[in-house]
Parts: structure tokens; C-alpha cells; sequence
């Protein structure tokens, strides 16, 4: 696709991203999202970057304002995720090393039951296993243990999760 083409498809959605109508956003993301589960929660204002890049499981909540960029890789989401708004998992980032400044990304892959607190940044390469918790403000940078409750930037493991993970987010909307 060319430049003026990407430019219009990303005007396209953003439009569809801001009407008021949830099963409208849905429709339209079933048509361009790499996979879209059932039962998922997508708010609105919610900026998807390279779509037939994205992979979102059953039953999980995007709310609004997150970012969910899959221009350096493939990002995976998996079932029951629960990511609160203004939080940006980015697969692309610039090489500080670079002398052109030149781009750098690797695959995000985040399993079922995770659940991330708003105003978090996921970064390019990283993996967050079955069940972790990341705490609000939060900036993931390596692979986050499965059960782990991490926080801080860096983020850091303050705790463990003792839960059986037998619940289903079903948070269903008419309009948001």
C-alpha cells in the first residue's frame, strides 16, 4: 500500500474507532484485525497501528485511550485480558545505537488472564506470561513471569498472584 492509501485506511479508522456504537467498532474490527475472539470489549479512541498484525483472544477488555502499535511485529492478546485505558504496547522502537535513528521491533505476546494497569508501556520483544498483574504507570521492558505482580520503571516483581484464573471477563457495552 502506498503512503496517501495508509493515510486514508488510518483517517478510515479512526473515524470507525470514535463512533459511539460498539457493535459498529466490532464489525469492522473482525474485517481487519489479524484474529478478534468473541465477547471481546474494544472502548472507543483506541488507536490499533498495522491491525492484520493484531491477535486478541476471548473475553478481553481494551479500554479507551490504549494504543496498540504492531508495525515492528506481531502482537499477540490472549483470553480474559483486562488492559485499562491510556497504556501503550508498542512492538516498534528506535535504536538509540543507530546513527540513522533507524527503527527497531520484535513480537509482544501477552497470555490469558493478564491484567494491566492504565497508563502502562509494554515495549517492543517482551512476553507476559499467564496470569501476571502490572501495576498502574508501570514500564514492562524484559519477560514478566507467569503470576507475577510487577510495577515501577523498570518494571519490577513486588508480588505473587494466588488465583485459580476460572473467571471470564464479560464486560459487554452498547455504546462507550
Amino acid at each position: 500500500m502506498n503512503n496517501f492509501a495508509v493515510g486514508l485506511f488510518n483517517i478510515y479508522t479512526k473515524f470507525i474507532m470514535w463512533i459511539p456504537f460498539h457493535f459498529i467498532r466490532l464489525i469492522h474490527l473482525k474485517v481487519f484485525l489479524g484474529h478478534l475472539g468473541e465477547c471481546v470489549s474494544i472502548s472507543r479512541n483506541v488507536d490499533l497501528r498495522n491491525m492484520k498484525h493484531i491477535y486478541i483472544g476471548n473475553h478481553t477488555i481494551i479500554n479507551s485511550g490504549c494504543i496498540l502499535d504492531a508495525r515492528g511485529g506481531n502482537l499477540s492478546i490472549g483470553n480474559n485480558v483486562d488492559i485499562a485505558q491510556d497504556t501503550f504496547i508498542w512492538t516498534l522502537q528506535h535504536d538509540y545505537n543507530d546513527d540513522s535513528h533507524r527503527g527497531k521491533g520484535a513480537n509482544i505476546d501477552i497470555e490469558d488472564y493478564v491484567w494491566i494497569g492504565a497508563r502502562s508501556n509494554i515495549l517492543p520483544g517482551v512476553l507476559i506470561a499467564k496470569g501476571a498483574v502490572i501495576g498502574t504507570c508501570s514500564v514492562v521492558t524484559k519477560k514478566v513471569e507467569a503470576g507475577s505482580v510487577v510495577v515501577g520503571v523498570p518494571a519490577k516483581k513486588v508480588a505473587e498472584r494466588r488465583n485459580s484464573y476460572t473467571y471470564t471477563l464479560n464486560h459487554r457495552m452498547w455504546f462507550d
